[in-house]
């Protein structure tokens, strides 16, 4: 991963992806991409952690795809990069521990699909978010179009992704894109917080709770409740509900092993 766009570094459980291309606003390109499967690779190989913060390196979080790569692609090259991007990106959902962006700054394109693609996210002031595609004449490539109206009204979403604007911290924390908007040098440390807070939590029913949302997204009423049930029922094998039972009612702090 020395050679890639991308450093990682550790705080207990938790890593911190950063992207690191500030020359170019951390745009993503192929090396990118390869740094983000590697540094993702890795983690999950290491088996310990429990957390995972993506930001990005200088002024910006991800100001977009690399512009300059795609002038000389062709549309097969075109649907490829997509590709890449968009099964990486998908690949952050299924991980098995949370992941949060923490946006220090322009979150453009590919960078706002990124940070979509987490669980959520913490917004510095400077923070500036959108999905510019259609100014260049062409549509977003990574999920924009997908995840946008998931996790906005609709409407809202539908108008940024036609007109292309760009929108402050607190405008996306007023139409529900990001969850806290931070001082620029508190970002990291309240994002960690955030997470560690998570973290003290019965890690299999992270996990569980976690899935549980995501496939809400994707399927009936019926058929999520169907799941919730089954999955209350399979944490009743758990030590850890055990364990967080018995800590309650005993008035003092759980102390969870994962399994």
């Amino acid at each position: 991963m020395s050679t890639l766009p991308i450093t990682v570094t550790r705080d207990g459980a938790i890593a911190i992806l950063t992207i690191d291309r500030p020359d170019a606003m951390n745009a993503i390109n192929g090396a990118v991409l390869d740094g983000l499967r590697d540094a993702l690779d890795a983690l999950e190989a290491a088996g310990d952690c429990r957390g995972l913060i993506i930001t990005g390196a200088g002024r910006a979080f991800v100001a977009g795809a690399d512009i300059a790569a795609m002038k000389t692609m062709t549309p097969d090259d075109a649907a490829a990069f997509s590709s890449r991007g968009s099964k990486l990106f998908r690949r952050l959902e299924g991980l098995p521990f949370p992941v949060v962006a923490a946006v220090n700054g322009f979150a453009l394109g590919g960078g706002c699909e990124l940070a979509l693609s987490c669980d959520f996210i913490y917004a510095s002031e400077k923070a500036r978010f959108g999905q510019p595609e259609v100014q260049l004449g062409l549509v977003a490539g990574f999920g924009g179009t997908q995840r946008l109206p998931r996790k906005v009204p609709y409407g809202v979403a539908m108008e940024l992704l036609l007109s292309g604007r760009m929108i402050d911290a607190a405008e996306a924390l007023r139409i529900g894109l990001v969850n806290r908007v931070c001082a620029p040098d508190a970002l990291l440390d309240e994002t960690k917080a955030a997470l560690g807070e998570i973290l003290a939590k019965g890690p299999v029913a992270v996990r569980a709770t976690r899935t549980l949302v995501q496939r809400s997204l994707d399927t009936s009423l019926d058929v999520g409740l169907t799941e919730e049930t089954a999955a209350f029922g399979e944490i009743f094998t758990t030590s850890d509900r055990t364990e967080g039972v018995s800590a309650f009612l005993e008035k003092r702090a759980p102390t969870f092993t994962g399994s």
